[in-house]
């Protein structure tokens, strides 16, 4: 059993504020976690800490203006900043399906921080994991993400927090663990297109 004293572990769902506390100092402080969330686990910084954001680009093996991350917002409100004004049809959709298990590719605001000014296009997501629910308003920019694949050609994700510890103990600060995962991701639906399109079925439902 891998031994580390960066994994903090929460019961049944239960959000334990000195855990949550200790991941808003480690996140604000340029620090990298692995958190659940409503499908797969996650390893992430905040978006507006551009070395982590390289270091986070790194795991996916791209440059960090091509790397596929995906933006966490605590509510519409905070994902509309980041996003093209919304018409009526894509409002009632993420209204509709979020919170929930789903990324969603949407035109990107005008005016997006650095390192992200260029992108046209980003993926966002509000999950309604619970200790994501608490973690996100405490926080002073959105989540930066990507989900923990598996090396094992047949296991896509990890499920086991202590593997994954074990895997990347070196790369992060702290670990939020609320027992073992789900392995099916995200649906992904891109809003980018006319009609919107599914581009991978995972644990939400097709809301098309």
């Amino acid at each position: 059993m891998h031994q580390s004293n960066k994994i903090r572990t929460f019961y049944s769902n239960i959000p334990n504020y000195k855990f949550l506390k200790e991941a808003v100092n480690v996140l604000e402080s340029a620090g990298m976690i692995i958190f659940p969330t409503d499908t797969v686990y996650a390893i992430g910084c905040l978006s507006n800490q551009s070395e982590r954001l390289k270091d986070l680009a790194k795991i996916k093996g791209v440059k960090l203006e091509h790397a596929p991350l995906s933006f966490i917002f605590k509510d519409i409100r905070d994902l509309s900043e980041f996003v093209s004004p919304m018409n009526s049809k894509v409002f009632r959709l993420i209204k509709r399906i979020l919170p929930g298990p789903y990324a969603l590719i949407m035109q990107s605001a005008n005016k997006l921080p650095k390192p992200f000014q260029k992108r046209r296009s980003i993926g966002v997501r509000i999950p309604s994991h619970p200790i994501l629910m608490k973690l996100l308003p405490l926080l002073s920019a959105p989540l930066v993400s990507t989900s923990i694949h598996d090396t094992d050609k047949i296991l896509d994700y990890t499920t086991n927090p202590d593997v994954l510890l074990e895997k990347w103990d070196a790369q992060i600060d702290l670990m939020l663990s609320d027992g073992f995962g789900r392995n099916i991701p995200s649906t992904v639906i891109d809003l980018t297109k006319n009609p919107f399109e599914i581009i991978r079925q995972g644990l939400g439902k097709n809301p098309l």
